[in-house]
């Protein structure tokens, strides 16, 4: 993975049904303080199950879930495929260093949108199911045993607008001391 704060939309993917993969489209439609319009996930108030069934009243910080396509690259080489949309992510990106962004991060992609990033994806067992064996290639640990959640970021919409593939993404680092990304 790069370790620029630009990159690019490789693909974006919205479902308006529960459902673990997430189809692609020609584009997504951000809007703000909901998620992808039309999208299951999209809402003031969280939406993933697990969450809702924990507190249905909580804020939504997973409105918008970013892959990065080197993760895809990754897990190939350990023999699995995987590909946009198939791990439920709404923008599948490329050459941004996602998981090294601070919480807080600003991210201007296409000529409009604006996502700002709250933390990691926590990956669930559901990865198992679509593919045996694929949660240990996104979930693994540090040297010092510290968990390494590698499943992409999640993001609130601060700026709606049309998200397309081939978009350019700009990150803008927060000021002050950087927090690292937690899950969320």
């Amino acid at each position: 993975m790069t370790s620029g704060i630009e990159g690019t939309v490789r693909a974006v993917s919205s479902n308006g049904e529960y459902s673990f993969t997430k189809p692609n489209r020609d584009s997504i439609t951000l809007l703000p303080g909901l998620g992808v319009a039309g999208d299951v996930h999209a809402g003031v108030t969280v939406k993933h199950r697990s969450r809702v069934a924990q507190d249905p009243t909580q804020p939504n910080l997973r409105q918008v879930h970013l892959i990065h396509q080197e993760l895809f690259d990754e897990v190939a080489e350990q023999g699995f495929e995987v590909a946009a949309g198939q791990l439920g992510e709404n923008v599948t990106t490329q050459g941004i260093d996602l998981l090294g962004l601070p919480t807080g991060t600003l991210l201007r992609i296409g000529a409009e949108a604006v996502v700002e990033v709250t933390g990691l994806r926590n990956p669930c067992l559901q990865i198992d199911g679509f593919q045996g064996g694929l949660l240990k290639q996104v979930v693994g640990r540090a040297a010092d045993g510290t968990i390494v959640r590698k499943a992409g970021i999640m993001s609130v919409v601060r700026t709606g607008g049309v998200i397309r593939p081939g978009d350019t993404i700009t990150a803008e680092l927060p000021e002050g001391p950087h927090r690292p990304l937690d899950r969320v």
